[in-house]
């Protein structure tokens, strides 16, 4: 069986049953928030864009939250394959105290995007086919500038109400913030396709490495990011607690593919929406959206065969605790583990097997 599992919107499938999965085909790349998880994709990162899509250069969407800014990122480096290896390794290797204060984690990740983007800030937002885009989220009502972490627990909890009747009531409480390419990029973003409003900020190096940490600020974990330059004054927190999975209309770039690695075959619109299926974007009135997408996905038996049979994720640092070197050999091995995603997306480009396509 294959480490790798295959989900397709129709046109995306259609496109794929003609011309097999052409790199030239591939106009936007999503990356999903989920911390650790995001380790998994290493070696699949690096052939992609190491090799894969370099091999037909054209302009590409890369667009991400959290984690999956951080990983976009770094394909855009100069040298995307030590990109992908110096993020992995940095990821990896983060320390903390048995119960790190908020500000203890924020220094820690300040440090990480430090060595992480070097000398490749102008690399990065002048790449010659990517364009690069982070999102981010802006709090409003109880969240826009909250006194206190006692006061940012309550707006929370409020958002985590508000969201059970409905991701409209959500969007009193959160706004879509994206840094992006000042070439361009998005257009399909542009016009409004959801509850939330969406502001657009150009990336520069003024606020490439803020934006990077706005996009990862977790909740309560993290303070919030209280300026981003050139972006709209508010408090920035992690991308993910609106667009967890992107969930978002790739459909309107109707001439292209969407390839999607992803941890699993469902796109879950908000971190706060996990517990709530009936919210998985294929089963909604949006699920149009993805008609050009394919999603690849660890398979049950890849996942089994990882540490503690499950993707990386952040409970491993209450499980390891103080054991760190325990838990950076299980996060390495992981990485290690992820080659044969690689290679199984290797074999499916060389000897295309629509019978391995599901629908999504």
């Amino acid at each position: 069986m294959s480490a790798l599992t295959f989900h397709a919107g129709p046109r995306a499938r259609a496109r794929i049953r003609t011309h097999g999965l052409q790199a030239a085909d591939i106009g936007i790349i999503p990356a999903a928030a989920g911390g650790p998880k995001g380790l998994i994709f290493q070696a699949l990162d690096q052939f992609l864009f190491g090799s894969y899509l370099p091999a037909a250069p054209r302009p590409r969407t890369l667009i991400g939250a959290s984690i999956g800014a951080w990983r976009m990122a770094a394909a855009c480096q100069s040298d995307p394959v030590a990109a992908f290896a110096r993020l992995g390794r940095l990821y990896s290797e983060q320390r903390y105290s048995a119960k790190p204060s908020q500000q203890e984690i924020d220094g820690v990740c300040r440090q990480l995007l430090a060595d992480f983007i070097g000398d490749q800030a102008s690399a990065m937002l002048n790449h010659p086919q990517h364009r690069l885009h982070l999102i981010s989220n802006r709090g409003r009502g109880a969240l826009a500038a909250p006194l206190g972490r006692s006061a940012e627990l309550r707006g929370f909890a409020w958002a985590a109400m508000r969201n059970l009747t409905g991701r409209r009531a959500l969007a009193a409480m959160v706004e879509r913030v994206v840094l992006g390419d000042a070439r361009g990029g998005a257009d399909w973003l542009r016009a409004p396709f959801d509850d939330f409003r969406t502001h657009f900020a150009p990336l520069t190096p003024a606020n490439l490495a803020p934006a990077l940490l706005a996009s990862g600020s977790l909740p309560l974990i993290m303070q919030p990011v209280r300026a981003l330059p050139g972006a709209p004054a508010g408090h920035y927190w992690d991308g993910g607690i609106i667009d967890y999975h992107l969930a978002l209309p790739y459909a309107r770039q109707t001439d292209d593919l969407v390839l999607y690695p992803h941890f699993g075959e469902h796109i879950v619109p908000g971190w706060l929406d996990k517990a709530m299926p009936w919210r998985r974007l294929a089963r909604g009135p949006q699920r149009a959206w993805l008609d050009n997408v394919l999603i690849v996905a660890p398979s049950a038996r890849f996942v089994q065969r990882l540490p503690r049979a499950k993707l990386p994720d952040r409970k491993d640092f209450t499980y390891y605790g103080l054991d760190h070197g325990a838990r950076i050999a299980a996060w390495q091995r992981a990485i290690g583990e992820g080659e044969r995603l690689r290679d199984a997306f290797a074999e499916f480009v060389a000897r295309p097997d629509l019978a391995l396509v599901q629908a999504l």
